[in-house]
């Protein structure tokens, strides 16, 4: 089952749209002091949604530390992950996904797409998987 540890949270950041139903997502900057989920597998995600606000209420974001998150495949202990398509957990593999970032890595898998994996998160310091 997964689970959550200690976090660094954003302060001050509003959903842009409704994200009910985007908790353990990944969100992206989509203005100042705003976030949306992430929506291409390129982009930089800067946090895992902790809450379910609709637009213009606050969104706790996970920056750093140990989170649950939503995976688009099956994942397992020690993949590295980023955004897929739609803001679920996606596997990055180095050298082949040259272009995408790499924010984590899976600390227990879920064992079926669209499972809850908890994953050590660092969204300060996203790097490319080349």
């Amino acid at each position: 089952m997964a689970f959550e540890g200690p976090q660094i949270k954003i302060p001050g950041l509003t959903a842009s749209a409704d994200l009910s139903a985007k908790q353990y997502y990944f969100v992206k900057m989509s203005g100042e002091k705003t976030v949306t989920v992430c929506a291409g597998a390129t982009d930089i995600p800067c946090g895992v949604l902790q809450n379910k606000p609709t637009s213009g209420q606050a969104a706790e974001v996970c920056a750093i530390g140990v989170s649950k998150v939503s995976g688009d495949a099956d994942l397992d202990a020690g993949h590295l992950i980023g955004t897929s398509g739609d803001g679920q957990a996606d596997r990055k593999i180095a050298g082949t996904d040259t272009t995408e970032y790499v924010v984590g890595q899976v600390m227990l898998g879920n064992g079926a797409a669209g499972g809850l994996i908890t994953a050590l998160i660092n969204c300060a310091s996203p790097h490319r998987a080349a």
